[in-house]
């Protein structure tokens, strides 16, 4: 008796390995390289991150004493021009600090903010942790899901209602602690902040965007699309001064934010000054 993957006790299985799912990278092991050939349909790098996408990538090379340093940045870099990192991102940044695919793939896949597959015009993320949770932020995920889902089915974690990279399309996904408690619960679009969310404040927003509007975040920058908010990200902004700040000036705080601190100056609390105390003896041994 065979199974179609291999199970648990003493039964063939017809193949060794599982069905890679859709977030895998690997798709295949090769023997060689010419059976490794046309695995990955790969465009040449010149046709997709051109001299003005090199020279951003010299830029942020050059602001660092060793050249390594520059990964997280050119990754956001990568994903302004695609909209996510793909396997040809991750040989153009190899290629530009002189790393191995391996090493930059390492980095790519550890962390959340690199997609691995392409993003929406627009990342919605919910926050879900505890708080925000708690507060109905595992509602709000469950209704955005449904409402930007198609043909009965919920839209999943990391995936997109519309055509990636199009306009008004929007990439959904459930977001670990955004660190803004004191207003849950929150969402974010393209990492600017929207507090104090409903669930029919969460669909009023997501239609909004998807009619091509941008709505003003409640704290933070002006609205932009993914790809602009990861240039800025990368560390590239507009020369002219006053463009500069209509792009990046918002409000960053928050009366709920700063409650504790205003009672504190009305009441005239201060914090006591911390005394210099010797460390207790260690016993040796």
């Amino acid at each position: 008796m065979t199974t179609a993957v291999p199970e648990p006790g003493a039964k063939d299985a017809a193949t060794t390995h599982a069905a890679a799912g859709p977030d895998t990278d690997v798709i295949a092991i090769a023997p060689d390289p010419e059976v490794a050939a046309g695995i990955l349909t790969e465009a040449p790098l010149e046709d997709i991150f051109d001299e003005g996408v090199v020279g951003r990538a010299q830029d942020l090379i050059a602001r660092y004493p060793q050249s390594r340093s520059a990964l997280l940045p050119m990754l956001h870099l990568v994903q302004s021009v695609q909209g996510y990192v793909s396997q040809e991102g991750i040989a153009f940044c190899a290629k530009q600090l002189e790393l191995s695919d391996a090493e930059v793939s390492a980095v790519a896949t550890f962390y959340t903010m690199y997609k691995r597959k392409p993003c929406g015009e627009h990342l919605v993320s919910v926050c879900t942790n505890t708080l925000c949770a708690a507060m109905g932020g595992d509602a709000i995920y469950k209704k955005l899901q449904t409402h930007l889902g198609s043909d009965g089915e919920p839209l999943g974690h990391n995936e997109t209602a519309g055509t990636p990279n199009e306009p008004g399309s929007i990439t959904l996904e459930h977001a670990e602690c955004l660190a803004a408690c004191d207003l849950a619960p929150v969402i974010q679009v393209n990492y600017e902040f929207f507090d104090n969310q409903t669930e029919e404040k969460a669909v009023a927003l997501v239609d909004a965007l998807q009619a091509g509007k941008k709505p003003a975040p409640t704290r933070g920058a002006p609205l932009t699309n993914f790809k602009g908010a990861e240039l800025q990200l990368a560390g590239f902004f507009p020369e002219d001064e006053r463009q500069y700040r209509t792009d990046i000036d918002g409000p960053s705080q928050a009366v709920e934010t700063l409650r504790g601190a205003k009672l504190a100056q009305d009441r005239g609390w201060v914090a006591p000054v911390a005394q210099d105390v010797p460390l207790p003896e260690v016993e040796k041994k």
